[in-house]
């Protein structure tokens, strides 16, 4: 495979990450993925089935306008290896421990009331804020498992 093919999968991956995880995610799939038991965990089956489902027809867009031949074991395995990352990850307790491991946990806590310099308001109550440290590092981790599913993709 061409690194042209590799650069059109990852873009795709992307774009169909982006948009399944902000989109096409339900409220309530965010707010009960990260529970404990059964209740969690499928929740985030079905967030990441929805989530994967997006970028393979964006994907598969992709490869029909640029004609690209993209081969069905790599396809296979490269969305199965960005599905089973997405799922662990978005699991919460399971990126949190990782961020203790790797010495980020204060970083994961930013943008938080237990962050030690949390922003506050005149009256000291928790302010608005962008964003969390616990949302970049998410994101981070799925954008490097894009990565390696391009490259599987494109390879495989």
């Amino acid at each position: 495979m061409s690194g042209a093919v590799f650069a059109a999968v990852f873009i795709a991956l992307y774009i169909g990450h982006s948009v399944g995880d902000h989109w096409v995610q339900t409220s309530h799939q965010s707010a009960t993925k990260g529970k404990p038991g059964w209740v969690g965990r499928l929740a985030d089956a079905r967030h990441v089935a929805t989530l994967t489902a997006t970028k393979l027809a964006i994907l598969l867009l992709t490869a029909t306008v640029l004609d690209l031949d993209i081969p069905v074991p790599g396809l296979v395995a490269g969305l199965s290896v960005d599905a089973l990352t997405h799922w662990w990850a978005d699991r919460r307790s399971t990126l949190a421990w990782l961020a203790r491991v790797t010495g980020k946990a204060e970083f994961y806590s930013l943008g938080t009331g237990t962050h030690p310099a949390h922003p506050v308001t005149a009256a000291g109550r928790p302010a608005g804020h962008l964003g969390t440290g616990a949302y970049a590092l998410d994101q981070s981790f799925h954008h490097l498992w894009l990565l390696v599913a391009a490259l599987i993709i494109a390879t495989v």
